[in-house]
């Protein structure tokens, strides 16, 4: 009988530390890969760690990009920039890219369950991207502002 209960905790635990595991883990060869997009794709305009220039128009992504995902839209937008449409990175690794990036630049402000982008969502993003990004931009930051401040 102790026997059988020890194998029940133990499945348990097992069960438990899975569902904990955020749903962007990514395996050390996929975040060595994203992180190389990243730095391919991104960093010219983002900097090494994400913050940007906005002096430049360049906004910054550290807390933001976590906010954004509370918005209706924000979660689109995120993948629908012009730096992410244009990067020629596949829609696979475009996931993967983002799915590394959200928790390196805004860990403290992503939403609780959060679900990780996938090939076909980036494809269907893809294909219908606002005509206008600056407004669509200023449209999330004028909402967020309208919102209780950052964690």
């Amino acid at each position: 009988m102790n026997r059988q209960r020890a194998v029940v905790a133990l499945a348990a635990t097992a069960a438990a530390l899975l569902l904990a595991t955020p749903a962007t883990a990514l395996s050390p060869q996929e975040a060595a890969r994203a992180r190389l997009h990243y730095l391919q794709h991104c960093m010219g305009c983002h900097l090494a760690d994400g913050r940007g220039a906005p002096e430049q128009g360049v906004p910054s992504m550290r807390g933001l990009a976590g906010r954004l995902l509370t918005l209706p839209g924000g979660r689109e937008y995120l993948v629908q920039v012009p730096g992410v449409m244009n990067s020629g990175l596949s829609d696979a690794d475009t996931a993967r890219l983002m799915n590394w990036l959200l928790p390196q630049v805004s860990a403290e402000t992503l939403p609780p369950g959060t679900l990780p982008y996938d090939a076909a969502e980036i494809a269907r993003l893809r294909r219908h991207r606002p005509l206008d990004m600056i407004a669509t931009r200023q449209a999330l930051i004028e909402l967020l502002e309208t919102q209780s401040p950052a964690r």
